[in-house]
């Protein structure tokens, strides 16, 4: 999933929102690459088994990451303040 820069992209106003967003695409690169490395077939299965979790533990990172980012979404006023909210206070799990 090749995705193109933007040099003119309008700088976040938040420079903690944008480091979480190159966490989540750097958790993102990185599953990519171990979905490859698994369809390959070339792991062994010891390999295969540790991809396999490390790419559970980073699906629930990105997962994470985006409800946060809809919660932030939702919370978007009227007056076009963002609020921040606490993910935690709706985690089902």
């Amino acid at each position: 999933m090749a995705k193109a820069k933007q040099d003119n992209a309008t700088p976040a106003a938040n420079p903690a929102t944008e480091e979480e967003t190159l966490q989540f695409e750097a958790a993102l690169e990185e599953l990519e690459a171990l979905v490859a490395q698994m369809e390959s077939g070339n792991l062994s299965l010891d390999d295969s088994l540790k991809a396999f979790e490390r790419g559970i533990a980073l699906t629930r990172q990105c997962s994470k990451a985006l409800s946060e980012a809809e919660l932030k979404v939702q919370a978007l006023r009227d007056d076009g303040e963002l609020v921040d909210l606490d993910a935690e206070e709706f985690d089902d799990t």
